[in-house]
């Protein structure tokens, strides 16, 4: 029992709880955004009912209701739409806004005391810092 407890109690488990929670509410959000808004919208532009569920098929006494899921694909498209134009895009565009600019072609060398990767024309390495001697072989020549 205190294995599962502390199992339940890690950070990750409660992370993945709170974003399953999160994520339902903000389906229903962008549910009814477009179930309210968009979707009207695409009847006005196009004239039709956007309602498909009426749709149904029969083959030999069995009835295929293609309507309904013709409904869910729409809703599912543009649910992809509004989470890609007003989720993803956006924060992908403010983290690389905020994010920093490191040269990774510059030339690098091996931290002697812990081995880290670091550039060749550090003094003092990043991650333990300590004293580096600086190489001056690996800088080209001009």
């Amino acid at each position: 029992m205190k294995g599962f407890r502390k199992f339940l109690l890690r950070g990750n488990v409660v992370d993945l709880a709170v974003g399953v929670v999160i994520g339902a509410a903000f389906t229903g959000i962008v549910k009814g955004f477009t179930g309210d808004f968009l979707t009207p919208l695409i009847g006005l532009f196009t004239g039709k009912s956007t309602d498909f569920s009426g749709g149904v098929a029969e083959v030999h006494g069995q009835k295929f209701a293609y309507g309904d899921f013709i409904n869910t694909v729409i809703t599912f498209l543009i649910t992809a739409a509004v989470v890609y134009f007003c989720v993803v895009l956006p924060i992908t565009k403010l983290s690389a806004r905020f994010a920093t600019k490191a040269d990774v072609d510059a030339p690098k060398k091996d931290c002697p005391e812990c081995l880290s990767s670091i550039p060749a024309a550090a003094s003092r390495c990043a991650y333990c810092t300590a004293q580096v001697p600086v190489e001056f072989a690996s800088f080209p020549r001009q």
